[in-house]
């Protein structure tokens, strides 16, 4: 198995198949990327625009193109001797009948095949399906159920709208009619309603309103998604056919690498990694695993690492400035009069949606803790609702996504989580008898060994917290808490502000001790930004009076014009978003794409307040209130209000040098740090779209080759003059991965080392080297330049570093412009001469 050099995370559908990834691969080669990263491509659900709905682990999604696209892809990758990660989902898959395993489950119950390969609470009397838009009885009375024939099987199905749904083989009989299963025998049906719903309550499933599956489901779902069920991958059985053809085309030579889409899902991560492992013999397989503040990847998994949220977060930490929280801090609370507590503002949100969002498992946990409780007198007298506000405080209170108990018990890292919740929980006196508390921790650290219940108890729960934090604090605290957007992004804590270079350091020499081929990512398909977006908005940081009246000002302007936006949290958002997401090369005059941003705000903004789910939310949209909205962002890029608009840009005008500084610094480090670099479609030009759909538009791939070949003939100077196109980015992209391709075992295997700095400015410098035997790079960028670059030009932060040195070991360097750089004392001034980065090779 080849070792990644470097990957390209493609994103399969809307537009991208098989046929035109093998168009791609060239570029790709000629780049000097070593692996296509591909996102799910086995069948999904009809529709898909995302692929991790599967509909069928063991088929290639014809809608990609099937067999034969896929091996034109494969050719084309073999021929220009890329390899290919894979994108696996182990989790769950579609609920839909497209999905032949949940067909044979719909028609035959728990005497299916497949009863067993899904997550499926057998013990309630039926298979809860929530899909209907209205109460089950509105829809039977207005007739908008009914049996139809199946075209393609002639078989009777249960339809509602274009959903149709198997019978079960002995309901078959109730339908009456000597004729058979005549259209005329079906129409009689549909107009006896009391025979039709006799006909569905004999059915092994239950339709119902979509409403009722945050309480009643009966299928353990991934997140509170009911259009996805979990699967048992746990299990022997489904773990072969779950992985099946991922397996075959690993052992075809195929694919080098697989990633584990969403870990935490699994009821045992580790084991499932351990099996993974034997059945595959590859080491590169990464995982999904958003880690928590001060946690780490545990080091027992047999994995090589996660796919690298943590190194995005790393980065952008280390260019916000920690002196400035106080007062980035009261700016926002004073407009917005919001609460700058974060960890309050966690546990209150993971309390609701534990019990809203999330009730129906939440009962399930309480069912179960008071089954066990039940069965000792010392415990029996604990009611469920003494143990439902225990669980759900004990749930609140972990500061992590889960725990990893497994038939060995509990590992010192869960103890220790779980010891730091219960003495929160104490701590907050929510739960009045703390023996309660005591004995949910009970069951999940005491010895499992002959109680299913038990078990069944530690593997839920662990199934859950995760869920938990992921829409509480990804999905609604992140939309709500935003101070500096920048720092809301997936791995990262919007109230950790700021990141020294020292503690920086130490991230990574653990990181390359303990983990040097995980990934390095600081843009994927799910990040809340744009990674030169996220660049740009730190500089924020640096400036929290200005930006605080320059959002008054903007105010009281659009106040003005008779357009106020209904809330301040929702106005100081706005124009964060807008500060990141404005096209380097977007002119105020350009009419046409001026709207072009203007609607891809309108449909991030009424997104984000959904998620935030205070005013409007997916589930309950307050129409008046987003109209109200949408009005406002309207208004602003309308032209009878340029000035207005004038305004706004002339700040984004004025962070934007040092947010390009950010970008190439963010790039070079990256591209050099311990690990595997990642580059997110499209990202090798400026990045600066908003959460998805957004960051999965379609990529310009013709303009990226013709930038390519004129990266590769311009100077550093050149190219930066060119910095609104992108193409300083492509030509420090196209010059790293050369030095990688150069030097692979250098930056597989090389020692990490920071390099002191000394001046006036050091505190604004990161320097650090790699270094194998004789083999070595020193990497040097800035950081905090926003007062040290000039209008329109990111190269002047040069002249600001005229009295800072970096102290270079012995020996000859060669940068990535050509100079030769002697070892000692070393000027940056002299390094950022013509790139406000550098990178050198010794010769």
């Amino acid at each position: 198995m080849r070792v990644p050099r470097a990957t390209y995370r493609l994103q399969f559908r809307e537009g991208m198949n098989f046929e035109r990834a093998a168009q791609i691969v060239p570029y790709l080669a000629d780049l000097g990327i070593s692996h296509l990263y591909a996102s799910p491509i086995f069948t999904a659900a009809p529709g898909s625009t995302h692929g991790y709905d599967v509909a069928n682990h063991q088929q290639l999604d014809p809608a990609l193109g099937g067999v034969e696209g896929f091996a034109r892809l494969a050719g084309a990758l073999r021929e220009h001797g890329l390899g290919l990660l894979l994108d696996i989902v182990p989790n769950h898959m579609a609920v839909s009948t497209t999905n032949p395993w949940w067909r044979d489950v719909l028609k035959y119950g728990r005497e299916s095949r497949y009863a067993h390969h899904f997550d499926i609470n057998w013990e309630a009397p039926r298979l809860l399906l929530p899909v209907l838009g209205e109460p089950y009885g509105e829809a039977l009375a207005g007739g908008r159920l009914e049996l139809r024939l199946d075209e393609g099987t002639g078989e009777p199905v249960f339809c509602y709208y274009d959903l149709s749904l198997p019978l079960a083989p002995y309901s078959v009989s109730l339908i009456p009619g000597k004729e058979g299963l005549s259209p005329q025998t079906l129409a009689r049906v549909n107009a006896d309603k009391e025979l039709l719903h006799r006909i569905h309550e004999a059915q092994v499933w239950r339709l119902a309103y979509w409403r009722l599956a945050r309480e009643a489901l009966t299928y353990r779902r991934f997140f509170e998604i009911s259009d996805l069920v979990g699967v048992r991958v746990e299990d022997a059985e489904v773990f072969a056919d779950v992985h099946k053809l991922p397996l075959r085309l690993v052992r075809d030579g195929v694919v080098d690498g697989l990633r584990i889409d969403h870990i935490d899902g699994l009821a045992d991560p580790k084991g499932y990694l351990a099996q993974l492992r034997e059945a595959s013999g590859i080491d590169h397989v990464w995982v999904e695993k958003i880690l928590g503040p001060d946690e780490a990847l545990r080091p027992d998994w047999p994995c090589a690492g996660t796919t690298g949220y943590e190194i995005a977060s790393l980065i952008t930490g280390l260019q916000v400035d920690r002196r400035h929280r106080a007062a980035m801090t009261d700016a926002w609370t004073r407009f917005t009069g919001d609460d700058p507590d974060f960890a309050r503002q966690v546990l209150e949100t993971k309390r609701r949606i534990l019990t809203v969002n999330l009730a129906g498992e939440l009962d399930a946990l309480v069912r179960l803790a008071h089954e066990i409780a039940m069965e000792d007198i010392a415990t029996r007298d604990f009611g469920c609702d003494a143990l439902h506000r225990a669980i759900v405080e004990l749930a609140g209170a972990l500061p992590v996504y889960r725990t990893y108990i497994d038939a060995a018990g509990a590992a010192a890292e869960d103890r220790a989580l779980l010891a730091e919740a219960a003495s929160r929980v104490q701590q907050g006196r929510e739960v009045e008898d703390d023996r309660v508390t005591a004995f949910i921790l009970s069951l999940l650290l005491e010895p499992q060994t002959g109680s299913a219940s038990r078990a069944a108890f530690v593997f839920r729960f662990q199934q859950t917290t995760g869920p938990l934090m992921a829409k509480a604090v990804e999905d609604t605290v992140f939309y709500r808490y935003n101070r500096l957007i920048a720092l809301n992004e997936v791995g990262a804590e919007p109230d950790a502000f700021g990141l020294e270079p020292e503690a920086f350091h130490a991230a990574m020499e653990r990181r390359a001790e303990r983990w040097p081929r995980a990934l390095s990512a600081t843009a994927t398909h799910d990040t809340k930004r744009g990674e030169d977006a996220r660049a740009r908005l730190a500089v924020l940081s640096e400036m929290p009076r200005e930006w605080a009246a320059a959002v008054a000002r903007w105010h009281d302007a659009a106040e003005a014009l008779h357009h106020d936006l209904p809330d301040a949290d929702a106005e100081w958002l706005f124009y964060q978003a807008l500060a990141g997401a404005w096209p380097a090369d977007l002119q105020i005059e350009d009419e046409n794409d001026l709207q072009g941003l203007c609607e891809r705000l309108v449909a991030f903004m009424i997104k984000a307040l959904r998620e935030a789910k205070r005013r409007t939310s997916w589930t309950d949209p307050d129409e008046p209130y987003e109209a109200a909205v949408e009005a406002y962002v309207r208004a602003v890029f309308t032209p009878r209000h340029r000035e207005l608009l004038r305004d706004i840009r002339s700040t984004i005008a004025a962070i934007e040098p040092a947010g390009i500084v950010n970008s190439l610094a963010q790039l070079a480090l990256k591209l050099t740090l311990p690990g595997i670099p990642d580059i997110y479609q499209g990202c090798e030009l400026l990045d600066f779209s908003m959460v998805d759909p957004d960051n999965r538009r379609p990529v310009d791939f013709g303009l990226r080759r013709q930038l390519l070949a004129e990266a590769r003939h311009a100077t550093a100077a050149e190219a930066l003059q060119r910095w609104r196109e992108g193409l300083p980015k492509m030509w420090l992209l196209e010059r790293l991965l050369s030095l990688r391709r150069n030097h692979p075992d250098l930056f597989d295997r090389g020692t990490y080392v920071p390099l002191e700095i000394v001046g006036d400015r050091a505190a604004h410098v990161l320097a650090y080297s790699c270094v194998l035997g004789s083999q070595g790079i020193a990497v040097i960028v800035p950081r905090l330049v926003l007062r040290h670059c000039g209008p329109e030009n990111p190269s002047l932060i040069a002249t600001a570093f005229t009295r800072t040195t970096l102290h270079l070991p012995t020996g000859r360097f060669r940068s990535l412009t050509g100079e030769i750089v002697g070892g000692g004392e070393v000027a940056l001034a002299d390094l950022w001469r013509d790139l406000p980065v550098a990178v050198l090779e010794t010769e």
